[in-house]
């Protein structure tokens, strides 16, 4: 199945680590550079902001979705191709979810993991099979990575959890583990 939309969820804060936003900006670059139209949660702040912009800043086409309640604390970012405004979180996420053929996780806060575990859940129960790519920027996400593990270990897991999630170090693998 050929990867024309990908979704990008991350944090709407940029984090500690200065390759947080350099991991971003070379995935919007990335997406302009191969055609592979952006979809995100429409601000215009952080990572957000960072990914959204260098895709829009290299020619690419960046599509925004962001609930109302979010217009003013996120700033809806007023120079992408198109934002979506919408009711509410969950509308977010289902709109996010049809309009793309797979998802990159970036670094990010609560949103950002509900939105991976959402996305993962939906895949177990065959709402949808969308690939789904961990970057793991700076080893962010090695604690996850670990507890995911644990909760296989466990057997709470109902499938070996690495054939639904892909965990890369870099903006370039993480794309082409996509596409």
């Amino acid at each position: 199945m050929p990867v024309n939309n990908i979704a990008v969820f991350c944090g709407s804060r940029a984090g500690k680590n200065p390759l947080y936003v350099a991991h971003a900006a070379a995935l919007g670059r990335l997406f302009a550079e191969r055609k592979i139209t952006m979809v995100y949660g429409g601000g215009n702040k952080g990572l957000m902001g960072a990914v959204a912009n260098a895709a829009m800043e290299n020619g690419g086409k960046v599509i925004g979705v962001i609930p109302e309640i979010l217009l003013e604390w996120e700033a809806e970012h007023k120079g992408i191709t198109e934002l979506r405004v919408v009711a509410d979180m969950h509308v977010r996420k289902k709109t996010m979810y049809e309009l793309c053929d797979a998802a990159i996780v970036l670094a990010g806060g609560n949103g950002t993991l509900d939105e991976l575990f959402e996305m993962l859940t939906w895949n177990n129960l065959n709402i949808h099979n969308k690939k789904i790519v961990l970057l793991n920027t700076a080893g962010f996400y090695q604690h996850l990575v670990a507890h995911i593990d644990s909760m296989s270990d466990e057997e709470f897991l109902y499938d070996n959890w690495r054939d639904r999630l892909i965990v890369c170090d870099d903006p370039v693998t993480a794309i082409d583990a996509l596409v």
